[in-house]
């Protein structure tokens, strides 16, 4: 049966108009980009997947084939149908460890913790009324234990998560019981003596035991499931201390005491702390410490904080109608605290600016209308000295209040949750950048500020928690020999340290440019400078081996970044006139250093009004003339263009293990999320495949937007119903795999689907969804096709760094002071029972490198520890956009690159 055709209906693509170029161009791509299949293709084999290695597994009732969901398709009825829930699944257990690569030691942010087995009780809190501070929660239940522990609560020293939930080590003298409480508070929730007295009803409740019993069997691998309930308990055991003393967020603590806070511009500061988590790991129960940095509010005067704003001085002169619009902007929802009536410092929550300056307010009062520079000075004798600035805006919007700027100043504390602009990012970088000695000093230094030997909770519940670093037998497996084209006096190579360059190469494919032109946006480079610069970076491409016409199709224009879509669409017209309809291919823009939405910009119109490659480099390269700089944006053309830069020389002589034998492709996935307040737009879904095998280097890839935030890929197989065609399935897994036919003439009999962005929360739920979406998509495509799947979840987002054991020890460190590209880890720190390891496949170039976190879910290729690392590492030489190992698999990359700049056109 033609992949092109299933069951006498065209197989459809995502419903709607036909993109005139695949978003595909940041890349690594076939020619023909995946698209919408029609009619046509080539006639595939029939038959099951391809052969299974000895001592492979029988299929499970979790591996049943599913039933295509379409009219018309044809499809083998499982013998049992799929898990209907994620606790059907039982995810891969550990093959054994890995061997290969040169033995070395290496020490890991993990700390042991040893548990003394006693029983852990869990209690409901409900405080009424209904407190919606987490800190005014806990002001509550610690004054209820400091006069209560002694009697009602029998000495027993609760641990308490600042919400419904209170654990105790043994049982309290009752099962439930109401305390009254009277507490101080102000208006932000927080005790003091000048605060006014609350009263607040605490009911405790007997809820239910936590038995650590079920930990050890979990760890010991006898229990499947992990028991959540314990090591919730202790999680809040050993958060209660760090939650008194500093300001919790999420898993982190932060406190301007920890260490200086750093100004990142615009009213912000960086404030440091430290992250913490217990988990079951092979050694036992580890506790991972971090250290952690994010964006503060600085508690400045509201006029200093306005001056840092708008960048100028706002005393002199009344503020302009933009300045005013900023300035509320950045105040927003930001408590301030007034500072005129001496030792009282109430607390407000700013809703907006008033539109007049405050010589001009007014409001009425006993009967008459008096000024607010009047009330102010008759009532508390404070002159305010810019009346030309607004009011604050404060308390009730349907009753507001006004304060003067210059009487209030920024409460402490407050975290800024929107998005740093560029320059705030990068002095957030550069002060939170260490190298990996000082890094391992710090997270010492916080072990031992932190006492938990003298924790009076871990104390309570028996925890005690070791000062050292994790030692662990690490391994570093040898980079591969990579093939370059057979013309270049060098056609193979073997990186150094994870790293190499284009001296004597060729890349092994190259691609054919006959007609491009070039746009200069930088007023500070001129036209003779920027035309030098593409004529130096065409030579660059010849001499890397593809064709590429050394005269532009027009020559170079001049333009403004403000002019961009009608320039982009004039330089294509001309050229297309000029080339007598024979379409322009590649686009050279040289861009402002600061460029704002420009590159965004030209990216949307070029892929999804014009069907154009477009390369893009700033001004600051074209002036400084880097050999280096234009060998790589060169390999960017060549895959942009069709072209190959490297392949694996194992690849060549098919040594590849579970991937030279059989066709096999190999997914990336990932999907990005708008930031927390956009929730009007849409997540991103990212797909990209392998499209050339044996070689597995040229990928296609997909983009497709879902609902806010949904973290499972809805697209990956769907159905609808067309008038015409009836029911129609398609989708990205899909779509891919019919690319992958006709670009090798094959069909893949193995697939391995790398997973980005998932926590370990989420895997079953993830796993159960996207897994069978996979299986539906084969099953469409030809009854019984069911190639065998390992599924890999990639995480970057975790907190586990790797350090040297030597740190002057130059021969197991790279030049940044880093482990080894190549270190893996799969012991100790690793999951008790799962197949999971930490890689670091990259070499550092500053501040600390982190491992890349690979845990396999299921495995139906049944690969060896051995094989699935190796071929990790191996696939992070293929990266073709630099001559560099890169930290994740280019898949994953490659599909967050997508998504990434599918959020241009979204933008949109």
């Amino acid at each position: 049966v033609p992949w092109t055709v299933v069951g006498g209906k065209a197989a459809g693509g995502c419903p709607g108009p036909p993109r005139r170029q695949a978003l595909q161009s940041s890349l690594a791509q076939p020619k023909a980009a995946a698209r919408s299949p029609g009619a046509g293709g080539k006639k595939c084999n029939s038959g099951a997947s391809g052969p299974r290695r000895n001592g492979a597994r029988a299929r499970s009732k979790e591996e049943a084939v599913v039933p295509a969901a379409c009219t018309g398709v044809v499809a083998v009825a499982p013998a049992e149908p799929p898990p209907v829930s994620s606790k059907g699944l039982e995810l891969c257990r550990r093959p054994g460890f890995g061997r290969a690569g040169t033995r070395c030691v290496v020490k890991a942010n993990h700390f042991l913790a040893e548990v003394a087995d006693k029983d852990l009780t869990q209690y409901d809190v409900k405080i009424t009324p209904e407190v919606r501070s987490r800190s005014m929660n806990r002001a509550i239940v610690a004054e209820l234990v400091r006069l209560y522990r002694a009697s009602d609560l029998g000495m027993r020293l609760p641990a308490y998560d600042g919400r419904s939930n209170l654990y105790t080590a043994g049982r309290l003298p009752f099962d439930a019981r109401e305390f009254v409480i009277r507490l101080a508070v102000d208006d932000d929730g927080v005790s003091g003596a000048t605060a006014r007295e609350k009263e607040y009803k605490v009911a405790i409740k007997f809820a239910a035991g936590a038995d650590l019993r079920h930990l050890r069997e979990f760890m010991a691998g006898r229990q499947p499931d992990e028991p959540q309930g314990a090591l919730q308990v202790l999680d809040v055991v050993l958060r209660e201390v760090a939650s008194q003393r500093y300001l919790s967020v999420r898993r982190s603590f932060y406190s301007p005491d920890i260490r200086t806070p750093q100004r990142l511009g615009d009213g912000l500061q960086s404030w440091f702390g430290f992250y913490q988590s217990i988990r079951p790991t092979q050694m036992g129960l580890s506790l991972n410490i971090d250290m952690s940095s994010t964006a503060f509010v600085e508690p400045l005067p509201v006029i200093d904080f306005a001056a840092q704003i708008v960048g100028k001085d706002v005393m002199s002169r009344p503020l302009s109608d933009a300045n005013r619009v900023r300035i509320k902007k950045a105040l927003r929802d930001l408590k301030v605290e007034i500072t005129h009536r001496g030792s009282l410092r109430r607390k407000y929550r700013v809703f907006g600016l008033t539109a007049q300056p405050t010589h001009e307010l007014i409001f009425p009062i006993d009967d008459e209308m008096k000024s607010v520079v009047e009330y102010f000075t008759e009532m508390y004798g404070f002159t305010i000295k810019q009346p030309h600035l607004p009011c604050l805006l404060v308390g009730n919007q349907k009753k507001p209040n006004y304060l003067p700027m210059e009487a209030c100043k920024i409460v402490e504390g407050q975290r800024y949750k929107k998005r740093l602009n560029e320059k705030q990012i990068t002095s957030l970088l550069k002060v939170t950048c260490q190298r990996p000695g000082d890094k391992e000093m710090d997270i010492r230094r916080t072990v031992h500020q932190n006492g938990y030997d003298q924790d009076p909770y871990a104390k309570e519940f028996g925890i005690n928690i070791s000062d050292k670093l994790t030692s662990i037998e690490a391994r570093v497996l040898p980079a591969p020999w990579l093939k370059y084209h057979d013309t270049g006096k060098e056609s193979e190579c073997l990186p150094r340290v994870g790293e190499w360059d284009m001296k004597n190469k060729k890349v092994v494919n190259g691609c054919i440019v006959n007609h491009w032109a070039s746009i200069n946006f930088s007023r500070s480079v001129q036209e003779s400078t920027a035309s030098g610069f593409c004529q130096e970076l065409a030579q660059t491409c010849k001499l890397l081996g593809m064709e590429f016409n050394s005269e532009p199709a027009i020559p170079m224009y001049s333009a403004r970044p403000e002019q961009a879509v009608q320039v982009l669409k004039h330089v294509y017209n001309a050229a297309l006139k000029k080339l007598k309809g024979k379409e322009l291919e590649l686009l050279l823009v040289i861009l402002p250093d600061n460029n704002g939405a420009l590159y965004g910009d030209i990216k949307r119109i070029c892929e999804t009004e014009l069907g154009l490659m477009s390369q893009c480099c700033l001004a600051k390269h074209v002036f400084k003339i880097c050999k280096r700089y234009l060998a790589n944006v060169s390999l960017k053309i060549n895959v942009k263009m069709g072209g190959r830069n490297t392949i694996l020389l194992d690849a060549v002589s098919r040594r590849i293990p579970l991937v030279s034998d059989i066709p096999t492709i190999i997914f990336g996935a990932d999907v990005t999320h708008p930031e927390t307040r956009e929730d009007n737009s849409p997540s991103i879904a990212a797909v990209v495949a392998s499209q050339d095998w044996p070689e597995v280097t040229k990928y296609a890839g997909l983009v497709c937007a879902q609902a806010y935030r949904q973290e499972l890929i809805q697209d990956l197989y769907k159905t609808w119903h067309d008038p015409q065609r009836g029911t129609v399935t398609g989708g990205m897994i899909r779509e891919l795999l019919i690319s992958f036919r006709k670009a090798t003439g094959q069909k893949p009999l193995r697939i391995i689907f790398y997973r980005d962005g998932i926590s370990a929360g989420q895997f079953h739920q993830v796993l159960l969804y996207e897994l069978d979406a996979i299986r539906k998509a084969c099953a469409s495509l030809e009854p019984n096709y069911q190639p065998p799947v390992t599924f890999v979840i990639v995480q970057k987002r975790h907190h586990t760094k790797l350090f040297a054991n030597n740190h002057n020890d130059k021969s197991n460190t790279d030049k940044s002071g880093n482990i080894l590209p190549g270190t893996v880890v799969d012991s100790k720190i690793c999951h008790p029972t799962q197949f999971d390891f930490y890689l670091c496949s990259h070499a550092g170039i500053q501040g600390t490198s982190k491992p890349a976190h690979y845990h396999v879910l299921w495995d139906e290729n049944n690969f060896t520890a051995d094989e699935m690392q190796t071929l990790t590492n191996n696939l992070c030489y293929t990266y073709a956009r630099c001559t560099r190992s890169v930290s994740v698999v280019p898949p994953v990359y490659y599909a967050h690159l997508a998504a990434f700049r599918a959020r241009f056109y979204m933008d949109q």
